[in-house]
């Protein structure tokens, strides 16, 4: 008895002293009989005010129907552990991980309980999954705008903003690009008065004020854009000469430039009403997307530099041929015209002879003519026959060199407009070849179809050459393998020295474009 006794005691102190809340509940009607101190304090009762509650008081309603399950399945001796919601006696939620089995006390069967606080883990768990939907968000919008960024040479600012304000909820916009002396706005976002706004013009005074704006391509982060601060002072200032628009009732200011190799090429304007609302890890995104902006702008003026050139080249090159053939053939026809008259009175026989050069050199201009306008009508070497196109080619080549050309086209022929321009480009550069290199008297072009491969072939009989010789400076042959490798066909040259040269061109239709 006194032994008995003894150990009682010492569960007592035991269930005293445990830091988990324990709770000793009547199995039948669920109510405390037993509580220790740390459960009394985790639910803020005193153990008098313990003693004698049902469950359903301290539990969430939405626990109940849980704990009576699981009072019927302890009575077959499990040990269940759940997370559960309790309530604090001043209704406050929290959660428990309890643990529940069925002991035997005072002589009857009771459902104990253990029960840890966890909400303190909960919450944290749950800032963390906040936290990582966040980062996942962000990641996905970042790669979003990096996608949109990547394929296409075109800035799309309206675009640009709208992806940010998924991850940064500002409340004013704008995007700037540097056209000196000014930084004008591409795009703005936050009222419509705003959104619908002409572009506005902020004139630069100084070279200082640039190096201000770069901040060593650093995120400019202003708290409160009305404070006396000094980079508060100088975008107020600056903001003030065309946009205090973005200013109105606001107060977080944050400006990120747009750079690429210390060239600042614009920047990245943003607003908040709420004070210190622009956390650094929020410069870290809009400078990431800036820095990809500001690659797209430059290479979309890169673009703009190379269209251009592309341009002027093309002219020059357009002026150079009508120079070259064209002016020349019509200068040469205009002298014959001039003397034929004479010449027919003295010589009838020579003069018949200068009228069939007239002829050549009329035909022949006429031909380059209409070659020329083919190329500054790119459509007409798409919609024209192939054929036609040859025949055109050797006309103006023959006018050009009076050099002979046969040009014998099997059938018409339909070919995908890609692979129809690289055909007529071959041949077109062939015969330039032939003209400047082989010292052939003639020149024969032969475009036939078999089944689904379409075959051009070029031979002239002219000195011929090694084929695997390199020669520099010369990109002639390289040039047009390269358009037909491009247009899926295959380029064979056969020459020898004193041999003449055969060029063959084929292109295989596949089963799909023969549909």
């Amino acid at each position: 008895m006194y032994q008995s006794q003894r150990c009682e005691n010492e569960y007592q102190i035991i269930f005293e002293a445990a830091s988990d809340g324990l709770i000793v509940s009547d199995l039948k009607n669920g109510v405390v009989i037993e509580a220790n101190p740390a459960a009394c304090e985790m639910h803020g009762y005193t153990r008098q005010e313990f003693i004698g509650l049902n469950p359903m008081v301290f539990m969430n309603p939405e626990s109940h129907a849980l704990f009576m399950e699981q009072g019927k399945s302890a009575a077959s001796n499990s040990v269940l552990e759940t997370l559960i919601v309790h309530i604090r006696k001043d209704g406050s939620p929290f959660y428990v991980e309890a643990g529940r089995s069925m002991i035997h006390y005072r002589g009857k069967p009771c459902l104990l309980s253990v029960m840890r606080d966890v909400s303190q883990r909960i919450q944290t768990e749950e800032i963390l999954k906040r936290e990582m939907e966040a980062r996942r968000r962000e990641q996905a919008t970042l790669l979003a705008i990096s996608h949109t960024l990547a394929s296409t040479l075109e800035l799309q600012p309206g675009l640009i903003l709208d992806q940010l304000r998924e991850i940064i909820e500002y409340k004013h916009a704008g995007l700037f690009s540097l056209e000196d002396p000014n930084m004008v706005t591409l795009a703005m976002r936050g009222t419509q008065e705003l959104e619908g706004s002409a572009p506005i013009r902020i004139r630069l005074n100084a070279a200082e004020t640039l190096v201000t704006l770069f901040n060593r391509h650093h995120p400019i982060r202003i708290a409160d854009i009305w404070s006396d601060e000094p980079q508060a002072q100088f975008m107020r200032a600056l903001l003030n000469k065309g946009t205090g628009v973005l200013l109105e009732d606001m107060k977080s200011w944050m400006w990120v430039p747009l750079a690429v190799k210390g060239r600042i090429i614009g920047g990245i304007g943003m607003a908040h009403e709420k004070q210190n609302y622009f956390t650094p890890h929020h410069a870290d995104l809009v400078l990431s997307v800036a820095n990809q902006a500001a690659i797209t702008m430059i290479n979309a003026e890169l673009y703009g530099q190379a269209q251009a050139l592309a341009v002027l080249e093309e002219r020059q090159r357009l002026a150079r041929n009508l120079h070259d053939a064209v002016n020349q053939s019509l200068f040469s026809a205009g002298l014959i015209a001039e003397v034929l008259p004479r010449l027919w009175d003295r010589d009838q026989e020579e003069a018949r002879q200068s009228l069939d050069d007239l002829r050549r050199l009329t035909r022949g201009a006429m031909a380059e003519m209409r070659a020329l306008l083919a190329e500054l009508r790119p459509s007409t070497l798409t919609d024209s026959d192939l054929g036609d196109l040859l025949r055109l080619l050797g006309n103006a080549h023959e006018g050009r060199t009076n050099l002979p050309v046969v040009v014998n086209v099997v059938k018409d022929l339909t070919l995908p407009a890609e692979v129809q321009v690289a055909f007529y480009r071959v041949c077109q550069e062939a015969l330039y070849n032939i003209a400047k290199h082989t010292k052939a008297s003639e020149v024969e072009i032969h475009l036939k179809q078999e089944d689904a491969v379409i075959e051009l072939r070029i031979r002239d009989n002219g000195e011929g050459f090694d084929p695997q010789q390199t020669f520099s400076g010369h990109y002639g042959l390289s040039i047009m393998r390269e358009r037909a490798e491009a247009a899926g066909a295959v380029l064979t040259i056969v020459s020898g020295v004193g041999s003449g040269t055969q060029l063959m061109m084929r292109w295989a239709q596949s089963q799909k474009e023969s549909l």
